[in-house]
């Protein structure tokens, strides 16, 4: 007989160690995976890492992969340590990105000292009002935000594709006759371009250094004052969060805001730092606020730990368009990345959860 119990103390060996073997365990699935279709693993794993953190191009690449995932990440986070299942930080990355671009073309070519600030608070307004649709919803009316914010996400898509293909408006480049033709945003002026910070050869984008220093500032207010500590009680035990006069509305309404703010900084950041224009079929097709579910959890929703892991898995991903070729189809590609996310999130069960084994004759006796 096969029992699942929660652990009443997680031992902190654990949250090492399982994650360890979680990823060997995904090597070893893969080797086997490798030799079946008749490709070295040894020469696979080793252009894996080379290209996704081997180089000074490699790392810049996965830096650019890393950054909307970290935006993402901590959207999730935010959100989930309070118990709030907002799905819809992919919507909210895109309210972000159209506003953002907005902001950025309205200012034309002024100074980067108010083009960019300027970017960031639209972004970030943009998405914290999409992200308090379901939270006034979940607050007021005890709607579930699940259905709600991932509902939202397609209106969101909806909207963008409208903008761009399916309509003159002003985020549309009608400045050319092959523009007219061929749907495309405008490009935003240089002053709305956001700066990049060199070390050595390596390039950091202005949007990674500030999701860094906003991990860091999440960390501090959750873990350092009384607002962070009424949404633990909250998310722990919502009843006892009442008993003691917390005001649970006031708390929904800010942590969804807040978390949607985060990720409509993500889009704005997808304007100002790679993109340079509203690119729909780019956002879309990305489908960063997903990935950045499974960033939190891998992370155990530690901010800190968002940033690792953000990184880890843009390293994989600018590793896995590397790995492609005729040698190499991209399915298999798709199937390395799973088994190691797959693996990394089942092993979260070992952590919270202990399995035990026991023989028929002992829950007899129990019965």
């Amino acid at each position: 007989m096969i029992r699942i119990e929660r652990r009443l103390e997680q031992p902190r060996w654990l949250t090492v160690a399982v994650p360890l073997g979680s990823l060997a365990g995904a090597f070893a699935v893969m080797t086997l995976v490798l030799l079946a279709t008749h490709h070295s693993p040894g020469h696979t794993f080793w252009r894996l890492v080379v290209t996704g953190f081997g180089s000074t191009f490699a790392l810049n690449s996965t830096f650019v992969s890393a950054t909307p995932l970290l935006f993402t990440g901590l959207c999730a986070a935010v959100a989930f340590r309070m118990q709030l299942f907002n799905i819809g930080g992919e919507g909210q990355l895109y309210a972000g990105a159209i506003v953002g671009a907005a902001a950025g073309i309205v200012l034309g070519n002024h100074s980067g000292w108010l083009s960019v600030p300027a970017m960031i608070a639209a972004g970030a307004a943009a998405g914290a009002a999409l992200a308090l649709v379901p939270a006034v919803l979940r607050a007021f009316l005890s709607t579930n935000e699940i259905i709600t914010s991932l509902m939202l996400n397609y209106v969101a898509a909806l909207v963008l594709d409208y903008l761009i293909f399916d309509s003159l408006s002003y985020w549309r480049d009608t400045s050319s006759p092959s523009a007219k033709v061929f749907p495309q945003g405008k490009t935003l002026p240089d002053a709305a371009s956001w700066p990049v910070a060199h070390l050595g050869g390596i390039q950091l984008p202005f949007g990674l250094l500030a999701g860094a220093v906003l991990a860091a500032a999440i960390f501090v207010l959750y873990s350092r004052t009384r607002f962070g500590f009424e949404v633990q009680v909250i998310g722990d035990s919502p009843r006892a969060a009442a008993y003691a006069g917390m005001r649970t509305r006031r708390k929904i309404l800010a942590v969804m805001a807040l978390s949607g703010a985060i990720a409509g900084l993500g889009g704005a950041s997808q304007d100002g730092d790679f993109r340079h224009t509203l690119d729909p079929r780019g956002l879309t097709a990305a489908g960063y606020g997903y990935a950045g579910i499974v960033v939190a959890a891998l992370a155990r929703y530690n901010p800190f730990a968002v940033c690792l892991i953000a990184f880890l898995l843009g390293g994989l991903q600018n590793a896995g368009y590397a790995l492609q070729g005729a040698d190499f189809p991209s399915g298999l590609v798709g199937v390395m990345q799973g088994l190691i996310l797959f693996s990394a999130l089942g092993g979260e069960l070992l952590v919270r959860y202990r399995v035990r084994f026991e023989r028929r004759t002992q829950q007899a006796v129990r019965a």
